[in-house]
This record gives structure tokens, sequence and C-alpha cells, in this order.
């Protein structure tokens, strides 16, 4: 995102009383990015992977929790068109969550180490 069009999208932003804050380009990246802060900690970035359609990815302590999925034809919003995509969204959904398979069978215990006779038996014998 252009950093005039993400001033204003963050200014617009703030005005619906949104925890909207610009994001300075980071290290490799041209663009800049929304970031909002959300109640329970974590943030969701807008724009920051530098890509024409609006995603997000959401953030809690540095680590990926969920993502807001690209918006078809958003690649043409105009500013009120994200602003109101990005107060919109619904954060609370993790899309892409991995789901770990049920256990169907028991593993048995491996089985003991032998005693010390018999690893003294095995050594002599």
């Amino acid at each position: 995102m252009e950093e005039s069009r993400a001033r204003r999208v963050v200014t617009r932003l703030r005005d619906r009383d949104v925890f909207a804050h610009l994001k300075l380009p980071s290290a490799g990246r041209s663009g800049y990015a929304v970031r909002i802060v959300l109640a329970d900690g974590r943030e969701a970035l807008w724009g920051d992977d530098g890509s024409a359609a609006l995603k997000a990815q959401v953030m809690r302590d540095g680590v990926l929790v969920g993502f807001v999925d690209s918006i078809p034809g958003s690649e043409d919003y105009t500013d009120d068109q994200i602003v109101d995509a990005i107060a919109a969204a619904d954060y609370d959904r993790p899309i892409g969550r991995s789901v770990r398979p049920a256990v169907t069978r028991r593993m048995s215990p491996p089985p003991p180490p032998p005693s010390l006779a018999d690893r003294w038996r095995g050594f002599l014998g």
C-alpha cells in the first residue's frame, strides 16, 4: 500500500474508533501497512505482504495465529471500501487452522531395559 493511502485509511479508521496505526515498510518491502490493535492483545496487519488484494495476517507476540483471507475484487477498492472492509472484518475466526488426527489405536509401551544380571550374562556368556 502506498504511504498516502495508508495514512488516509488509518485516519478514517481512527475516526470510527478503530485502533489503527501506520506500519512502516519492513526490511526488503516497499509498501506501508495498516496495523489494527485488537482488544485481546492480537494485531492485524493489512497490506503487509505487498499484494494488491486486501488481506490481513493476525499476529500475537509476533506469531501468526490467523488471517483474513483475500477479499475478491479488493484490488480496485476505494479508500472508503477499504475502511469498511477493515472495520467489519471478523478477526476471531482463524482460517487455515490445522487439525490433529485422532489416535485410533493404542501404542504398546516399549519393553523394559535388560537388568544388570542380563547384561552381565550377555557380556560374559
